[in-house]
């Protein structure tokens, strides 16, 4: 694995070595000295052309973890703001020397366009692009839903501590609400399909992509249905990104009451779950649209969960890329 581009592109033997790989990071970050040697020397830069102080800083510290030097590059009040293009910064980090990039773009394909264009000789990681991927969200929330529901003990059994060497098979997750807009969306579907799981997408038919039928994956208008029929053993809850709808949020339900009335989760709907089920968000939430404060602050809420998992998992995946090898993690 050179590049991680995209969920599609992760085979289930590749996708289970890195939440592995995780679950080893994880484990040293319970010590006292939390830092670990491998990839000392080694320089990882950030570069965002899209805010996401979230996801930025889950890749510093999971770089900085790993004893990698860290450049933080933003698009705004750089060349980039100033014209320069995409093929002239990354000539730029070519001749600094950068051994890891990992990309944060509006455009749809950025992130791949680097890894393949041979501007520069570094592993591209992809933090999302546009309405595209977001792979090691969705790697994170594949984490977290094996900490819960594939280990020993847990309602889906599995293997080892924490999964280890588990799949997600026969695991049911439920994506709800804006799927249209969302990365996390697809990168989820893809890479849930992969390990095993069965997913049902939730959501009003506007916010659904044209071509949806083609996905791995079931589709529901009605999510009091999908919760007490189907009963799902995590529930997704997908923010409403008004910021990428041209027109407004107008343009795509009749108003911010009316959705949350069909799509948000609540106290009541939390009810109509099994007792092991858990709730996710990939955040930043909308708390009183997509999701009431008492869904998410409840105990069946893993949403922070979710953020400590995604340093783990974005170590593993650099270590992976840059390393090449599982071997000589000090645990």
């Amino acid at each position: 694995m050179k590049h991680l581009l995209s969920t599609a592109d992760l085979s289930r033997d590749e996708a289970i070595g890195v939440l592995d790989t995780a679950a080893q990071m994880a484990a040293t970050q319970s010590r006292e000295i939390k830092k670990l040697p491998t990839l000392r020397g080694r320089t990882v830069v950030n570069l965002f052309f899209e805010d996401s102080t979230r996801t930025r800083i889950s890749f510093e510290t999971a770089a900085k973890r790993l004893s990698a030097d860290v450049i933080n590059f933003s698009a705004k009040g750089s060349s980039v703001s100033k014209g320069e293009s995409l093929k002239d910064t990354a000539l730029t980090l070519h001749a600094m020397g950068a051994d890891a990039v990992v990309v944060r773009h509006w455009a749809s394909g950025a992130p791949a366009q680097l890894a393949h264009a041979g501007w520069l000789d570094a592993a591209i990681l992809n933090a999302g692009d546009g309405t595209h991927m977001h792979p090691t969200q969705a790697l994170l929330d594949a984490y977290t839903i094996r900490r819960h529901l594939a280990g020993p003990g847990a309602p889906r059994g599995g293997a080892g501590d924490e999964g280890v060497g588990a799949d997600l098979a026969g695991i049911r997750v439920a994506i709800v609400g804006d799927v249209l807009h969302s990365r996390v969306a697809r990168a989820n579907v893809r890479l849930l399909h992969t390990l095993g799981a069965e997913v049902t997408l939730v959501s009003p038919p506007t916010l659904l992509p044209v071509g949806v039928h083609t996905w791995p994956c079931r589709t529901s208008y009605d999510l009091d249905a999908t919760l007490a029929g189907w009963q799902p053993d995590a529930v997704m809850m997908l923010r409403v990104q008004r910021e990428r709808m041209s027109g407004g949020s107008g343009a795509f339900f009749p108003s911010p009451l009316e959705y949350t009335r069909y799509f948000g989760l609540d106290a009541r709907r939390l009810a109509l779950l099994g007792d092991h089920a858990i709730v996710m968000h990939p955040g930043p939430m909308n708390r009183g649209l997509e999701i009431s404060a008492e869904a998410a602050d409840s105990d069946r809420a893993v949403i922070v969960e979710q953020v400590a998992n995604g340093v783990a998992v974005r170590m593993a995946a650099l270590y992976l890329l840059l390393s090449g090898t599982t071997e000589g993690i000090s645990l």
